[in-house]
C-alpha cells in the first residue's frame, strides 16, 4: 500500500496537531449524534474509526485510498475503496452519514448531497464538516471550492428539510497558533507578487502548495514546539455558527 504524504491527509504527526485535534473533536461530536447504520465518506487516515464505530450498529467507511490494515481489522468496520459520487448503495440504506473535510474536494457537490439524501432513511442525519472559507489563509488548490456558512446552508437546504448550523471554535491558545500560522503564510506569499496562486490552474499549484504547507507546519513546530504540541481537543468547542469559526459543522436532517 502506498503511503499518502500529502498535507491534505491529516495525521497524528506533531506538526499536524492544530488540525488533528479539531478534526478529532468532530468525530467525538458526531459519535454523540449517531445511531443505527452509519456511513462515513472519507476515511482519511482512519483515526476516527475507533471513535465512531462503537456507536453504530453497522459502520461502513469509504475512501479512494486504503488506510492502514490494522484500522480495518475491527469486526465492526466495513471498508470500501471507491470514488464518490455516486454512492453504490440502495435507497434508504443508512440512518446517518458523516463526511469530514471532503465536500470541498467534490466537483459536483450538488450531486454529492443528492446521493447522501438518497441513501438516508427518513429522519436520517447527514453530519458534515468543511473549512470556513473566510478563515482560510490562502488558496488551497486541492479544494474545488470552500464554503461560507450561508453557501453551505443553501446547498444542504436544496435537499434536506432541517439544518443545524454549527461551527468549530478555538480558545486563546488555538488563536495564538492560528496567528503565528497566518504570519508564516504571509512570509511565503510575499514571493508571489503576481498573485499566481489565484491565476494558475489548481493542478499546477497542488504539489508546490503541499510542500510549502508541510514546511510551514514543521517550521511552526520547531519554533513553537510547546504551543503546537500542547493544543488538545478540549481547546476547541462546537457552537452555533458565527464569524471566526475554523470549520463549519452542519447537521442536516432528511
Amino acid at each position: 500500500m502506498a503511503t499518502i504524504n500529502t498535507a491534505e491527509r491529516v495525521s497524528r504527526d506533531a506538526s499536524d496537531n492544530f488540525v488533528f485535534q479539531r478534526s478529532l473533536l468532530a468525530y467525538h461530536a458526531a459519535a454523540e449524534r449517531i445511531s443505527g447504520d452509519v456511513l462515513e465518506i472519507g476515511t482519511g487516515a482512519g483515526y476516527g474509526i475507533e471513535v465512531v464505530a462503537p456507536h453504530a450498529r453497522r459502520f461502513v467507511t469509504l475512501d479512494k485510498h486504503v488506510p492502514d490494515p490494522e484500522l480495518l481489522a475491527r469486526p465492526d468496520v466495513e471498508f470500501r475503496q471507491t470514488v464518490v459520487p455516486p454512492l453504490e448503495f440502495p435507497d434508504e440504506t443508512f440512518d446517518c452519514v458523516i463526511s469530514f473535510q471532503v465536500i470541498e474536494h467534490i466537483r459536483d457537490d450538488r450531486r454529492f448531497v443528492e446521493e447522501i439524501h438518497r441513501v438516508l432513511r427518513p429522519q436520517g442525519r447527514f453530519i458534515v464538516t468543511t473549512p470556513n472559507a473566510p478563515m482560510s489563509l490562502t488558496r488551497n488548490p486541492w479544494h474545488v471550492r470552500e464554503y461560507t456558512s450561508e453557501e453551505l446552508r443553501k446547498l444542504l437546504e436544496s435537499r434536506f428539510r432541517q439544518i443545524e448550523a454549527l461551527g468549530v471554535f478555538g480558545n486563546e491558545k488555538v488563536g495564538d497558533y492560528y496567528e503565528k500560522n497566518r504570519r508564516g503564510v504571509e512570509r511565503i506569499t510575499r514571493f508571489d507578487p503576481l498573485d499566481l496562486q489565484h491565476r494558475l490552474p489548481r493542478w499546477m499549484l497542488q504539489i508546490p502548495y503541499d510542500l510549502l504547507n508541510r514546511l510551514n507546519r514543521r517550521r511552526l513546530l520547531h519554533e513553537n514546539n510547546d504551543l503546537t504540541t500542547s493544543i488538545r481537543m478540549e481547546d476547541y468547542r462546537i457552537g452555533p455558527v458565527a464569524e471566526g469559526c475554523y470549520d463549519l459543522f452542519f447537521v442536516a436532517t432528511k
